[in-house]
């Protein structure tokens, strides 16, 4: 897929479900920061088709971002998807605003009871999807711990069986 400038529906949709993100910048003499973002689904919001936005909080104190972001604009977000095996890049410009308080709490979860301060924006210069190839699959636990109650509650039935067929369940115990 070559580079693309414009959000797309799907792109939208991606974003919409991330609870994290990394965010690269570089301060005026090129030297490099990551930073990993993370908030509840969709903390990332779409603005529209070129401008995404994320309310800040309070972090560590090193104030890195925004001081490379006061000196150069540039900035690269990568997203990822471990249980499809999906990965999104995303280059532009950010910026911090600090002036628009109304912006920033319509950016942050009303169920996250920090102070915000500030919006930071992305104008989106171009974006990328790219190949599944070597990202390992992973899970978080609101997808597995359903699961796992499922076979917990499906392991209690068929024991309750063997029980009820005169059979000793702990008699073949793997785990021990």
């Amino acid at each position: 897929m070559a580079w693309q400038t414009r959000l797309t529906p799907d792109l939208a949709q991606f974003i919409a479900e991330r609870d994290h993100f990394y965010l690269g910048t570089a301060n005026a003499a090129g030297r490099p920061y990551i930073q990993h973002r993370g908030g509840p689904r969709g903390f990332l919001k779409v603005m529209d088709e070129a401008t995404l936005g994320f309310a800040d909080f309070a972090g560590n104190q090193q104030y890195v971002t925004l001081g490379h972001l006061a000196e150069n604009p540039q900035a690269f977000l990568f997203l990822i998807d471990y249980p499809t095996r999906r990965r999104v890049k995303i280059r532009g410009r950010a910026r911090a605003v600090t002036d628009d308080p109304d912006l920033a709490r319509s950016l942050a979860d009303p169920a996250y009871r920090r102070r915000v301060e500030r919006a930071i924006l992305i104008e989106i210069d171009e974006w990328d999807m790219n190949c599944p190839s070597h990202i390992l699959p992973r899970w978080d636990a609101a997808t597995l711990t359903p699961a796992f109650a499922r076979l917990e509650t499906r392991i209690r039935a068929l024991e309750d069986q063997v029980r009820e067929l005169g059979g000793d369940p702990g008699a073949f115990d793997l785990a021990g």
